[in-house]
């Protein structure tokens, strides 16, 4: 199917999308507070104290009317501003008003209709009228019949009164191509062009400007409440992968106890020593598993465990599994090695799951955000054993000699996720820039209980094993 032809806008159609706003022709500015009306009103007094100030300078320089009574120039000056105090409240009645009193005052006091204040006041009106109008239908009509009777006013002048034939004959014997009255038409259109033009063009200007903050602002609120969600959905998504290792606890632990209860049973009378220690096993394995279901009944959720598409249960990484994560990220132009350092041989293979698999985690994201974010050439990840018996601790730490790769930036959900599984095992964490030298730091310490069952295996090192603890 051929694309769709777009037919070109004809004038009407770009001079509504240039005056409105072609998204929504129904947006109306938010009206003024109190604290900008009150501005206002206090901007029209000083205008009006200031333009009187100077309309009697100039009075005083000598340029008066003849014939003209003095408190005219006075009136007419106060007259023309004060509407100005309600131009952002009621922005078309002072257009109207200000347009009807700057003709009438013209007449009223024709020393005062060409000075600089005069003129300011009415370019404000049509200024706020543009910038402020709720209603923009009603404005650009509004604004039509103001400059339709202005041009008239305008043309009745040059043709009708003899106000220009009588200025233009106090005037020196013209020097030019074009006769005199040709000049001053042309030049006096000029004028009136660039100054209604110009107050309709920055009065848009400002009415764009609030439009488009409104929009700005918005959108900030809109980002903020996904990013909010998004921070929500983090957590939670981080709290439903430590909740998947709930049954992997409890499945082990009571399948340990399930075992030596029944071999207990069993040999109870025949061989007591036995019995023994299988009730000692069972009492290890409850207390290991009453301590590790503590810090995760708090995550428990209602949602079934990942499978692998043969329908099995996935596995659950641990810290057999480093080596392999270390090698996947090793690629031209960035070496990843892993080292070992257990306190006493054999350490690591008593980390209990819940706790290898928050060490696995931490390595995965470190490394991730190296290749996304960094630009380093070498990482390096170090599991360690430590602390003295009944409070234990291990360690990943991950280093790099990056620097922040530019034009790259993470959510910072994967550092959060980390610091989530740090709470959730009562550890801590070191997260930020190195201290000694260039690079990123993440280092996770996590505290052991009593193991029981089965032990993983530790890590395989790409260093000397079993070096001693920093």
């Amino acid at each position: 199917m051929a694309p769709p032809v777009l037919l070109p806008l004809g004038l009407p159609e770009r001079l509504n999308a240039w005056l409105n706003d072609p998204v929504d022709p129904l947006w109306e500015r938010p009206p003024p507070g109190p604290r900008q009306l009150r501005n206002d009103v206090v901007g029209a007094a000083t205008f009006v104290a200031l333009a009187l100030l100077m309309t009697l300078l100039t009075k005083n320089m000598g340029l008066r009317a003849e014939g003209e009574a003095a408190w005219r120039a006075y009136v007419a000056v106060g007259l023309m501003i004060l509407p100005l105090a309600l131009r952002r409240r009621f922005p078309l009645g002072v257009l109207v008003s200000s347009s009807a009193a700057f003709v009438a005052l013209s007449y009223l006091s024709t020393e005062v209709a060409g000075q600089i204040s005069f003129q300011v006041a009415y370019f404000a009106a049509l200024y706020a009228a543009v910038a402020w109008a709720r209603d923009r239908r009603l404005l650009w009509i509004a604004m039509g019949f103001v400059l339709l009777a202005m041009t008239l006013w305008i043309v009745i002048t040059f043709t009708v009164t003899s106000g220009y034939a009588q200025m233009l004959k106090s005037y020196e014997e013209p020097r030019g191509p074009l006769p005199q009255l040709t000049a001053a038409v042309l030049y006096t259109a000029a004028v009136n062009l660039l100054y209604f033009g110009g107050a309709i063009a920055v009065g848009r200007t400002s009415w764009r400007g609030a439009l488009r903050r409104e929009r700005m602002a918005a959108q900030a609120e809109r980002i903020r409440e996904q990013a909010d969600e998004l921070a929500r959905r983090a957590v939670v998504d981080e709290r439903l992968r430590i909740a998947r290792e709930l049954h992997d606890v409890v499945a082990h632990h009571v399948s340990v106890i399930g075992v030596q209860a029944g071999a207990a049973r069993k040999v109870l009378t025949r061989a007591p020593d036995a019995a023994a220690e299988a009730l000692r096993t069972i009492e290890d394995a409850s207390r290991t598993a009453v301590g590790e279901m503590r810090s995760l009944l708090g995550v428990l959720r209602s949602e079934t465990d990942t499978v692998r598409g043969d329908g099995g249960r996935a596995p659950v990484p641990n810290l057999a599994e480093l080596r392999g994560l270390v090698a996947s990220h090793r690629r031209p132009g960035l070496d990843v090695e892993l080292a070992a350092v257990e306190q006493r041989p054999g350490d690591l293979a008593g980390v209990t799951a819940p706790v290898a698999l928050s060490l696995y985690r931490t390595a995965q994201e470190s490394l991730s955000n190296v290749v996304r974010h960094s630009t380093a050439t070498r990482a390096q990840v170090t599991v360690r054993t430590g602390g003295a018996d009944g409070a234990g601790w291990a360690e990943v730490e991950v280093v790099d000699n990056g620097q922040p790769r530019p034009g790259t930036h993470g959510s910072g959900y994967g550092l959060r996720g980390i610091r989530e599984r740090v709470h959730l095992h009562g550890g801590e964490a070191e997260i930020g820039p190195r201290e000694q030298a260039a690079g990123w730091r993440v280092r996770v310490r996590l505290p052991l209980g009593r193991t029981a069952g089965r032990p993983v295996e530790p890590p395989a090192s790409d260093h000397r094993p079993h070096q001693p603890a920093r």
